[in-house]
């Protein structure tokens, strides 16, 4: 029996590598990254790299998305504006929120798996413990599955899989401990590519994570993580 194909859209990042090990639990994997001009594109792309092949993707896609930098309207891609620093949980969507970015990363892995006959796309959004993302809202990917089944063939059948959209930091970590994830590929950190920052808000929310769930993240940082 051959078993099922997930698209996974992997950022580098230790959310998306758990929801990267879920998919490969149930079948087998394609890998997406998308490069959107963000600023630690070089070390997300080699954490991509490495998770791909230690989950033994069956292929690889790097999307590119230049409009996204173009359009700018985030720390992440504007240098000019600053990556905001200090406590994540303030309820104002951040400086790094790139303007509608999940809803084209979606089209593109939907475009991919309906190529490749994939029945489901993984994402490693996060809703109630992330920096409140308007596009990581659990209602986000209810309404774009409803736009794959209005926008493909009609015998088209993609399911948007969300594994860890309802977990905190904390129980993600302890959930990628489980799955023997190698959370030393993964990177985080939004400003910095050899040392984590440990300042910026995904470094607060990871160390937070690690720290909480009684774990030593294998990452190196800059500023001590804690401090």
């Amino acid at each position: 029996m051959i078993r099922p194909l997930g698209v996974c859209c992997v950022s580098g990042g230790m959310d998306s590598a758990v929801a990267a090990a879920t998919a490969a639990q149930q079948g087998r994997v394609a890998f997406l990254h998308a490069d959107y001009g963000q600023r630690t594109e070089r070390k997300e792309r080699e954490c991509f790299e490495r998770l791909a092949d230690h989950y033994r993707a069956e292929a690889r896609l790097l999307v590119g998305f230049p409009a996204l930098s173009a359009i700018g309207g985030s720390s992440l891609t504007d240098r000019s504006i600053a990556v905001r620093e200090g406590d994540p949980e303030t309820g104002v969507i951040p400086t790094s929120y790139v303007p509608f970015r999940n809803a084209h990363l979606l089209s593109a892995a939907t475009s991919w798996a309906e190529r490749s006959g994939a029945t489901s796309i993984f994402v490693g959004a996060v809703s109630e413990d992330s920096s409140g993302y308007p596009d990581c809202r659990p209602e986000f990917y209810r309404a774009f599955e409803q736009a794959i089944r209005l926008g493909t063939r009609p015998e088209t059948e993609i399911r948007i899989v969300h594994p860890v959209i309802e977990m905190t930091k904390t129980q993600i970590v302890r959930r990628g401990i489980e799955l023997g994830v190698p959370f030393e590929l993964t990177w985080s950190c939004y400003q910095a590519e050899d040392e984590a920052c440990g300042v910026c808000e995904s470094c607060r929310l990871r160390i937070k994570g690690f720290r909480e769930a009684g774990v030593a993240d294998p990452i190196p940082y800059r500023t001590p993580a804690g401090a």
